[in-house]
């Protein structure tokens, strides 16, 4: 499988990210991996230039429920960046939501290209990998 150069966890329940992290270490699945805590740390994150550069990661795993800004608030800032900025990035939703209305919400946004169910697996990393990448 192919490695991933960066992955973007946004994420305010630490155990989810650790989870995540130590998934996508444990199994060499990206060479570098940003946690951000809200919508809002992540639009951040993404609108700053690093030596002239904007971050640019190959996937990012967003959660629904989070203070400050939810994923649905990030999704509408998100929409807002130059399309440079969000080109070729795999957004997918990761929730504990049993709400049907999340999944048919996330199903009608062209940035959403996938959804899953909190923890994500690696069957289900896998499955995206080979889907996008």
């Amino acid at each position: 499988m192919k490695k991933l150069k960066s992955i973007l966890l946004v994420d305010d329940h630490e155990p989810v990210n650790f989870l995540h992290e130590l998934l996508i270490l444990e199994n060499d699945l990206a060479e570098n991996i940003k946690i951000t805590n809200t919508g809002l740390e992540a639009i951040q994150y993404l609108s700053t230039p690093k030596e002239g550069i904007y971050p640019s990661p190959d996937m990012i795993l967003l959660d629904i429920n989070m203070p400050v800004m939810n994923g649905w608030e990030f999704l509408e800032e998100y929409e807002k960046l130059p399309i440079q900025q969000k080109a070729n990035i795999v957004i997918v939703m990761v929730t504990t939501s049993l709400n049907p209305d999340d999944r048919k919400k996330a199903e009608n946004l062209k940035d959403i290209k996938a959804f899953a169910n909190k923890p994500f697996t690696l069957e289900r990393f896998q499955e995206i990998m080979t889907q996008f990448f």
